[in-house]
């Protein structure tokens, strides 16, 4: 890929299509589009591939860790932009990446890469969303003696904290979470550097050109059933469901959404993302299969925490093997977690295996 300049456009895109890739995680449209405006046209954001880079050359990524129901959430450009600038301050990073693919991730760092100087790197940890730190980790738990280093900032007023941690990926990564409770529900993050060789093996390369082109396919489509099987025809994924929704509870617990749906005899557990699809109690779909719910009338995408009770949606699957993934979406350690969250099995019914 030769190296580009992002546009507001491609920005659009990229936040609608990482919204659907966000599997009803990834943050909200809302935010990703104002973050898009926070971006443009003051700062010229850069698209790099990873054959651009020496393999010895370190790469950080960014993400925003906490609940994205947070009603007292607060993050704003300069915060974001100060993260960076404490990582390099400590690192000599070439480029940034982001952690995932959502509504709200897939442009988080295009700011903070332009207002440093630095390109954005086509591979994000993960290619779709996912709750926890460590699922966007690249599988660095498994490295031995590992040091995690993170630099954090949000929330406003009494709750704006910023700092630094350092110390093994699981201790940095929960006390970020941790933080981002006191300061009101978000924080945005630069965690992690690791060289291009690393990210190669365990990222997911192509991962923020093909939300681009999927956001881009929704967006000349008319909406509804038109909209809706352009994008089951790109991603190779297939309606599960479509109706009312009958039922829906969620709660904010640990910094994460913690919730179920009932849409007809279709049942779904959430934990940020949509973990389980069962349909009359017969699984149908488990995380990191993408299970996403669209509007039924518009087809646009409505992520989980904005599923209310009477609201009609058609909910679409696409297998994980149809899906670029990082490393940690086979490391069953990092799956069996979601099981006491939901009180779901997922392991019996992944491909995930012990690391």
């Amino acid at each position: 890929m030769t190296r580009r300049t992002l546009t507001q456009e491609d920005a659009i895109n990229a936040i609608y299509g990482g919204c659907i890739l966000g599997g009803g995680g990834g943050g909200l449209l809302a935010d990703g589009l104002d973050k898009a405006a926070s971006i443009f046209p003051t700062h010229a954001p850069v698209l790099a591939s990873l054959d651009e880079f020496d393999a010895d050359a370190v790469v950080s990524c960014v993400a925003l860790v906490g609940a994205p129901s947070a009603k007292k959430m607060h993050l704003d450009p300069g915060q974001m932009i100060d993260t960076v600038q404490r990582m390099r301050s400590e690192v000599p990073i070439v480029a940034l990446m982001t952690n995932e693919n959502g509504a709200a991730t897939t442009i988080n760092g295009w700011l903070q890469a332009a207002a440093n100087g630095l390109p954005v790197i086509d591979s994000p940890a993960n290619g779709r969303a996912h709750p926890t730190g460590s699922m966007g980790a690249l599988n660095l738990s498994l490295v031995e003696d590992y040091v995690s280093f993170q630099a954090f900032a949000g929330g406003e007023g009494p709750r704006r904290v910023a700092g630094t941690v350092s110390g093994s990926l699981d201790l940095a990564s929960s006390t970020v979470r941790s933080v981002s409770i006191q300061a009101g529900g978000m924080v945005g993050v630069c965690r992690n550097p690791v060289d291009i060789a690393y990210l190669s093996a365990n990222a997911a390369p192509g991962g923020i050109s093909q939300a681009i082109q999927l956001g881009k396919i929704y967006s000349s489509h008319s909406a509804g059933a038109a909209r809706t099987s352009a994008i089951l025809d790109f991603l190779n994924g297939t309606i599960i469901s479509s109706g009312v929704v009958n039922e829906f509870r969620m709660v904010e617990s640990g910094g994460f959404d913690v919730g179920a749906a009932i849409i007809g005899d279709l049942e779904l557990t959430i934990w940020n993302e949509y973990m389980t699809a069962e349909i009359s109690g017969e699984r149908v779909g488990t995380f990191p299969d993408l299970i996403m719910t669209l509007d039924s009338e518009t087809g646009a995408p409505v992520v989980s925490a904005e599923l209310a009770e009477g609201r009609e949606v058609t909910t679409i699957l696409v297998p994980a093997n149809q899906l670029l993934l990082s490393s940690t979406m086979s490391n069953a350690d990092l799956l069996k977690a979601i099981e006491p969250v939901i009180n779901k099995p997922i392991l019996a019914h992944t491909q995930a295996v012990a690391r």
